[in-house]
């Protein structure tokens, strides 16, 4: 075989031996290509599940925060509203009291009648009854009858108080171990308590759903 023969052949040998190389080489960059863009997508997707787990987050965050300041409105509101209509009774009747004790007749039965139920209440003994200076010298002169017919039997104390105060009265034992409180001041404060808590309960149940109050916000 003659030298030009052999190097062609040899030239040939190399150029199918690079063409090979070649083949390879692009094989393996059709698959790093392919990896780098499944890898790529890949990363697309996690990144974009991120962003909508963020915004869903976000969302919630916001919503929470639009709702409890909804909730904290209207608590606010509910409150001045049952402090506004507790108020409103407690002065009307307030008022009434204040015209009962300018009825002789009536406020001394009153007076008997609070009196009577508060010597059944406490234990039996000798006790003592506290009221108004008024009312000590509106009952002094009938008191002798009048703890006759409230507390039979019983020796009862009369004496003025230097509290102010409309009326009614306060009945202890003399050292003062048991008492009852039933002068209008204190009544009223008793019925301020459960008017305010039967006004909460109906503004509460009449309250209107704080959704509604977030999404129309």
């Amino acid at each position: 075989m003659s030298d030009e023969n052999q190097i062609l052949q040899l030239e040939q040998a190399l150029l199918r031996q690079a063409e090979s190389l070649a083949r390879e080489h692009m094989h393996s960059a059709e698959t790093a290509r392919a990896r780098i863009q499944a890898e790529s997508r890949e990363r697309l997707r996690l990144r974009e599940a991120r962003e909508i787990l963020a915004a869903k987050a976000e969302a919630e965050r916001l919503f929470r925060r639009r709702m409890q300041a909804a909730e904290t409105h209207l608590a606010a509101e509910l409150d001045r509203l049952r402090w506004a209509l507790t108020q409103s009774v407690i002065d009307q009747v307030r008022r009434s009291l204040a015209e009962l004790t300018r009825d002789e007749g009536r406020y001394v039965d009153v007076l008997y009648g609070l009196f009577a139920a508060s010597a059944a209440e406490l234990p039996e003994g000798e006790l003592v009854v506290e009221v108004n200076p008024a009312d000590r010298d509106r009952l002094k002169p009938v008191w002798d009858d009048f703890v006759a017919r409230a507390a039979p039997g019983r020796r009862v104390e009369l004496i003025a108080h230097d509290q102010p105060s409309l009326g009614g009265l306060r009945v202890r034992s003399p050292e003062d171990r048991v008492r009852l409180d039933q002068t209008f001041e204190a009544r009223l404060e008793r019925l301020a308590d459960v008017l305010a808590q039967r006004v909460m309960e109906r503004l509460y149940a009449s309250a209107p759903d704080l959704g509604t109050l977030v999404r129309g916000g």
